[in-house]
């Protein structure tokens, strides 16, 4: 019996979703669908700005067009297969575009973490050093940093999904999970995962640990440098320039850490509430993070505020 599972590789998937929870199936896909498409709206109108206003043809503002891209991207990678799932009960998908949407997912992932590591080197430069950030932060600077960031992100995917999809899966084709994530699948697999749990341990630490170690000692100086300033409104300004940043981190990283520390159950039969759990998390991280972005950089950025008024008083005068 094991012989032939072995020589019978799966030949594609098949999505549970929020099968075992019907109730749930049609909220989730109408705030799933509003929240992409607010994903859409903000992340584009950011592009847009960043793009159209010269003012904004700063180093900040091109890490964070590229993370408004990053966050469309990462979506629309899976989204609309979330949204497909909740209509059609026990989703099917193939093998391949499984492995696709394992390594835009993780690929969006590790790029945004190197990404608000490369934001918080940018803050604090502009924060500690100002007289030499035009000198540290220039074009031949930020534009390789901003690259370095896709590179690193996509080469890491690259290595966990071709781990991944080298497993043998014995049959068992039925992933308990929402979409093809990579912790999901790896349960599936009939063979020693010690590799891919070496390899993911390792990875955590470069995406997680180092990023947020590089981020903490960076907001370190910058508030000792904002408690330095003399007036109450010269510490406003300079921690109004980075609070946004520091907002997006705190979300981002939060999520990823409970994400990825909760431990996962090898028996769904003994832990259907961490289930449901391990299911919706992920999906927190996956699109309520993304949608808050802009919002964050929106509300508290007078700069974007000003660029979104002109570029909307500009198309409204065209008309």
């Amino acid at each position: 019996m094991e012989k032939a599972n072995w020589s019978s590789p799966v030949a594609g998937f098949i999505l549970l979703g929020l099968s075992d929870h019907p109730g749930l199936e049609k909220i989730f896909f109408v705030l799933i669908l509003l929240m992409y498409l607010v994903i859409l709206l903000g992340n584009g109108v950011l592009i847009l700005v960043t793009i159209h206003d010269s003012r904004l043809h700063t180093p900040m503002y091109f890490f964070l067009g590229n993370l408004s891209f990053l966050d469309i991207c990462y979506t629309t990678s899976s989204v609309p297969l979330v949204l497909d799932g909740f209509l059609t009960p026990r989703k099917t998908i193939s093998f391949s575009a499984c492995a696709v949407q394992m390594f835009f997912s993780f690929a969006m992932a590790g790029t945004e973490c190197v990404l608000l590591g490369m934001m918080a080197f940018d803050r604090y430069v502009a924060i500690c050093n100002p007289l030499r950030y035009p000198v540290v932060m220039s074009r031949a600077a930020y534009m390789p940093m901003a690259v370095s960031s896709w590179a690193i992100g996509g080469t890491a995917s690259v290595v966990h999904t071709s781990l991944t999809i080298q497993l043998p899966f014995c049959g068992n084709n039925v992933i308990n999970h929402l979409a093809c994530e990579i912790l999901a699948v790896l349960r599936l697999a009939c063979v020693d995962i010690s590799i891919n749990v070496i390899s993911m341990g390792v990875t955590n630490v470069i995406f997680l640990g180092v990023p947020v170690l590089f981020i903490s000692i960076s907001y370190v100086f910058i508030i000792a440098t904002i408690l330095r300033i003399p007036s109450a409104e010269g510490r406003r300004k300079a921690f109004s320039t980075c609070s946004a940043h520091f907002t997006v981190v705190v979300i981002f990283y939060g999520t990823l850490f409970f994400m990825y520390r909760k431990p996962k159950s090898m028996d769904s039969l003994e832990d259907n509430k961490e289930d449901l759990s391990d299911k919706l998390i992920p999906l927190f991280y996956g699109v309520v993070t993304p949608m808050l972005n802009p919002i964050i950089y929106s509300l508290r950025n007078k700069d974007v505020k000003s660029a979104v008024r002109n570029l909307m008083s500009q198309k409204c005068f065209t008309r």
